[in-house]
């Protein structure tokens, strides 16, 4: 039986790193993308090491032919696209309404928003040529709930809920499942870059949780995989919150 073909965008760091390896470990030949070729390259020898046949493609999601470019080497290399997750993201600039700008603004929705369109477009469109495929796009518990000083990262996700949701709905009859993981606070750099760098802030931000921690990198990337290879096959059009319980109450 072939190994399924498991695409990541924005996979070098944080979720994406954990969900690359998680896939080599349940036994996926895995492309991985992202912006810096020498951490690419490292995790590729990281992946073949873990028996997955991997390949990595320098790639930034704003860019559509940069995206097309990194879906059609998927293809060539492995011949078939199975599951793709989608990634790449950015926290923005936190700060009020007040304090955001045109710029602010275009850098979140470029990546948050405008890369996963991108991302889907070209996925979906070799997938629909095969009759079946699985797609992750990683939202936040933000797209469910607002945040006071994080108004525009909180909108790009909402937006990515609803893509996800409108995507899945477009191709469901095709043989072809779009779902979100909805990850809480996660113990990665973007939570780092987000509070500032502040080691008593992000540690509020655990102990505000109803289970009293952040989450890991490494538990998501298991809801990833969950979601995106069959097991939940029955599972479309839906945002799986994985945040510990903060969009529980």
């Amino acid at each position: 039986m072939n190994k399924p073909v498991v695409l990541i965008t924005g996979a070098l760091t944080g979720i994406g790193r954990a969900s690359a390896l998680a896939f080599a470990r349940a036994g996926a030949d895995v492309v991985v993308s992202g912006r810096n070729p020498e951490q690419g390259q490292a995790l590729v020898g990281e992946l073949r090491k873990l028996g997955s046949e991997s390949e990595f493609v320098q790639t930034d999601v704003r860019i559509d032919s940069e995206v097309r470019n990194l879906v059609d080497t998927t293809v060539k290399r492995f011949g078939r696209l199975d599951a793709a997750v989608n990634n790449a993201g950015t926290e923005g600039t936190p700060g009020a309404v007040t304090e955001q700008t045109e710029a602010s603004y275009a850098a979140t929705f470029d990546t948050n928003v405008l890369g996963v369109l991108l991302s889907m477009k070209h996925e979906l469109r070799v997938m629909q040529e095969k009759g079946s495929g699985s797609i992750v796009n990683i939202s936040s518990a933000y797209g469910k709930v607002g945040a006071a000083g994080a108004s525009v990262y909180v909108a790009s996700k909402h937006a990515v809920e609803g893509l996800t949701k409108s995507a899945a709905l477009e191709v469901a009859a095709s043989g072809i499942r779009v779902n979100a993981i909805a990850p809480g606070p996660i113990d990665t750099g973007m939570l780092d870059r987000f509070t500032g760098g502040n080691a008593k802030a992000k540690a509020d931000f655990g102990a505000a949780m109803p289970m009293k921690r952040l989450g890991t990198g490494e538990e998501i990337a298991e809801a990833v995989v969950f979601v995106a290879l069959g097991k939940a096959a029955f599972m479309t059009g839906q945002s799986l919150s994985v945040d510990g319980g903060v969009t529980a109450g």
